[in-house]
């Protein structure tokens, strides 16, 4: 058999097309495809075609590797939005509970979020877990905005502690104000939040002996709306400080029986208040936090469902394009063979 060698003008995806068509689909005669299997046999000493052919495949399957990896990533943030709005529905019934315990406080003692004292102790609370937006973050901030503001208030703060409940709160303010770390509480949302669990972080805080403890925690007010807020608890001296004052406690509107009990009422007070404002503010970070899962993982799926139409766009794009190439090819190498 003789040899046939192809044109100057045909590129080496033309010579590859050539010899494929001659082997697979025999539409010359045997002399034509003897002389395909010497142009096929010319190009296996010939990477280059062979190179071009494997990056396209390569590339159509890093594609399709990340469609597929999108997908699953879809499932997952669907699912956890599910679960988050569940927990929600769930968490909302004991908030609205345990307003109810600490509303009475703050219409008998007032609220007073920017009382200074030489004994202050700050509370952050945040979740154990991420996945939530910007929460966690925002009471952060706050947290180390409200000691500076305790800082640059002279004389009238001697010392300060923070105590955090939280594991994101704790890993996060531990960068800038380690020094200030009384307490560190984790691991408080993996059972149902109760009133006990509250009233004994109250008691780990009453050992500092603080002279006003200040609450930092998430208020939910909607299933797209909560806020930072912060609540203001006084020891049995401050509460009849602020009593002499116009905005100051309406205790003396009640009668005592002995006047030697007071300072016990206040101080029993005092404690109980501040186990309720803690049981509270625990379950309104914790309803917070499911709801802002709930809306990062209703973007999250939005995101997914974005880049997989782009994605699926890409690859059907480059499928159409190699399938083109080939046709283009064969007929190229079928025209070169018969010419």
């Amino acid at each position: 058999s003789r040899s046939v060698t192809p044109p100057d003008s045909c590129t080496m995806s033309m010579r590859k097309a050539a010899g494929l068509l001659g082997q697979r689909l025999g539409l010359l005669g045997q002399t034509s495809s003897s002389q395909g299997t010497a142009v096929f046999s010319e190009m296996g000493s010939m990477g280059a075609g062979a190179g071009v052919e494997q990056v396209r495949h390569a590339s159509n399957q890093a594609v399709k590797l990340r469609i597929r990896a999108i997908t699953n990533i879809g499932k997952i943030t669907k699912a956890m939005k599910m679960v988050a709005a569940s927990k929600m529905r769930n968490a909302q019934v004991a908030v609205t509970t345990s307003r109810g315990i600490v509303d009475p406080f703050i219409r008998l003692f007032g609220d007073h979020p920017a009382i200074t004292a030489p004994k202050m102790t700050s509370v952050a609370i945040t979740s154990d877990r991420g996945l939530c937006g910007g929460l966690n973050s925002s009471i952060a901030k706050y947290t180390r905005a409200l000691l500076k503001m305790n800082e640059t208030a002279g004389e009238n703060v001697v010392e300060q502690n923070l105590v955090a409940i939280g594991d994101k709160g704790r890993s996060q303010l531990n960068r800038t104000h380690e020094h200030l770390f009384k307490l560190s509480i984790a691991d408080t949302y993996k059972v149902r939040v109760t009133f006990g669990q509250a009233s004994m972080i109250a008691e780990e805080l009453l050992k500092t002996n603080p002279d006003v403890v200040q609450v930092l925690y998430n208020k939910f007010g909607s299933a797209i709306s909560f806020k930072p807020t912060i609540s203001t608890v006084l020891m049995p001296e401050f509460m009849e400080k602020q009593s002499m004052e116009a905005s100051g406690s309406k205790l003396d509107a009640y009668e005592m029986e002995a006047s030697a009990e007071r300072n016990d009422t206040l101080q029993d007070l005092a404690e109980f208040q501040l186990a309720s404002v803690l049981y509270n503010a625990m379950l309104e970070n914790n309803c917070s936090e499911h709801a802002s899962r709930m809306t990062a993982m209703e973007n999250s799926s939005k995101n997914a469902g974005e880049i997989l139409g782009r994605l699926t766009v890409m690859y059907n794009r480059k499928r159409q394009a190699s399938i083109t190439t080939e046709l283009i090819e064969i007929i190229a190498g079928a025209s070169a063979l018969m010419g």
